[in-house]
C-alpha cells in the first residue's frame, strides 16, 4: 500500500490506509471517552462514534474491494443507530426523572 495520492482518469484517489488510519482514530477517541466519562450521554455518545468508525472501515473495504456489500451493510447499521439512539435517549430521560441526574457513579437504579 502506498501512502501517495494517485491520479486515476485525471481526479485524484486517496489511499484506502488513509480511511484505516482514520477509522482507527476514531474508535480509539471513542474508547477513551466511553473508559473516562462519567456522563451518561457522553458514554454513548462516545459509543456511537466508536460505531461510526467501525462504518468508515466498512466502507473502506467496501471500496477497496469494488464491492457494494459494505455500504449497504454500512446503511443498515446507521438505520439500527438511529433506533438505538432515540431508544437510549429516551432512557436517559427516563432516569433524570426519577434519579435527577444522569452521573453512572451516582446512579443506583437496584437501590430503589
Amino acid at each position: 500500500m502506498s501512502s501517495t495520492i494517485h491520479l486515476v482518469n485525471e481526479s485524484l484517489t486517496v489511499p484506502v490506509s488513509w480511511y484505516l488510519l482514520l477509522s482507527v482514530a476514531l474508535f480509539a477517541v471513542g474508547t477513551a471517552g466511553a473508559l473516562t466519562r462519567r456522563n451518561g450521554i457522553s458514554i454513548f455518545l462516545s459509543i456511537e462514534v466508536m460505531l461510526n468508525a467501525a462504518n468508515l472501515a466498512l466502507v473502506a473495504y467496501s471500496r477497496q474491494l469494488d464491492q457494494r456489500t459494505g455500504q449497504i451493510l454500512v446503511f443498515f447499521v446507521l438505520a439500527v443507530a438511529a433506533a438505538e439512539a432515540a431508544v437510549g435517549l429516551a432512557l436517559f430521560i427516563a432516569v433524570y426523572r426519577q434519579r435527577r441526574t444522569i452521573d453512572i457513579n451516582r446512579i443506583n437504579l437496584m437501590r430503589h
